[in-house]
């Protein structure tokens, strides 16, 4: 509806209404806007009637055989223009868009190291959907679920579970948490790290301890807060300060494989059984699902993060 306010009382104009006063003025009477309109005449005229009562003006006036608008009529049309010009070209837009498979991805990860390797995917999409724009909102990733359901995103990979029935939910990939040690580091000869371990430590976090996984979901439960916690949000430098004997933490393994393989560092899991994020992407059920939509998360299933951390060699191997 088109809103205005009149003597401070609220009038609501449909969209018809503003048709037809652009019809009207367009043909110049009411048997050929009717015709326009596909209505008769008299519904054409008990229309008309029923705008000027609501906005207390006349809004045409009939000169000879032709109906010119009043000045009230003259500032109605203008606003029924601007605004009938404004839905017809998204119309026209959003048609376009749906013929010819464009559209617009608007996605967002809950975890900042994720959005190393999520750009990886992109090449291949766009090849298979050329005319998608996909867009990262990187802004959204303390909570992207929260964004999909205000409609700031179309689609957010999640790892927290997520019980609303207004989000449909699909599987995709798991990934294991590892801790990241300095090679000399007394943990480094254990064969897993417990919470406990952490007590007299310096973690490095990338997200808050309130949003932390690792504080969530291992450290906080186990009643364990480090002697110290440093948020950095950038991956790289959390591994060059843990390389540099300044404190630890806990990281993706994906994120973390190249400089254990190289040597640099030290990765052991969290507690016996490890810490494994379950991944999953979420959209809005009463959302459209058009074809590149599950296009992505068929690329994100077939094309999850590979990379591994070796396998530990024990002391038989290494002799």
């Amino acid at each position: 509806m088109y809103h205005r306010a009149t003597g401070g009382m609220a009038v609501d104009l449909e969209m018809r209404h503003l048709r037809l006063v652009e019809a009207i003025a367009a043909e110049g009477g009411l048997t050929r806007a009717g015709e326009r309109l596909h209505l008769t005449q008299s519904a054409l005229s008990h229309q008309l009637k029923d705008i000027e009562a609501r906005l207390g003006a006349p809004l045409f006036l009939r000169l000879k055989r032709r109906m010119v608008p009043t000045p009230a009529g003259e500032r109605l049309l203008a606003s029924a223009v601007s605004v009938l010009t404004e839905v017809r070209t998204a119309e026209e837009a959003i048609r376009r868009q749906a013929r010819l498979g464009e559209g617009l991805l608007r996605i967002a990860v809950e975890c900042y190291t994720c959005y190393h390797w999520l750009p990886a995917l992109l090449a291949p999409f766009q090849r298979a959907f050329p005319r998608v724009e996909v867009r990262i909102a990187a802004e959204e990733t303390g909570r992207p679920a929260a964004a999909l359901l205000e409609g700031r995103l179309d689609m957010a990979l999640v790892s927290s579970p997520l019980k609303d029935p207004r989000l449909r939910l699909r599987p995709l990939f798991e990934d294991e948490m590892v801790v990241v040690l300095p090679p000399d580091h007394p943990l480094a000869g254990r064969p897993f790290v417990a919470p406990r371990d952490f007590l007299d430590e310096n973690l490095y976090l990338y997200a808050s301890p309130e949003e932390s996984t690792v504080m969530r979901r291992v450290l906080l439960p186990a009643g364990v807060t480090p002697r110290r916690i440093t948020q950095v949000i950038l991956t790289e430098a959390i591994l060059e300060l843990v390389g540099a004997g300044q404190g630890i933490a806990v990281l993706s393994s994906w994120s973390v494989a190249p400089a254990v393989a190289a040597g640099r560092l030290i990765a052991r899991p969290l507690t016996a059984r490890g810490l494994v994020r379950r991944w999953q992407s979420a959209r809005l059920r009463a959302a459209a699902e058009p074809a590149w939509l599950t296009g992505f998360e068929d690329l994100l299933a077939r094309r999850p993060p590979l990379a591994r951390l070796p396998k530990r060699r024990t002391k038989a191997a290494r002799s």
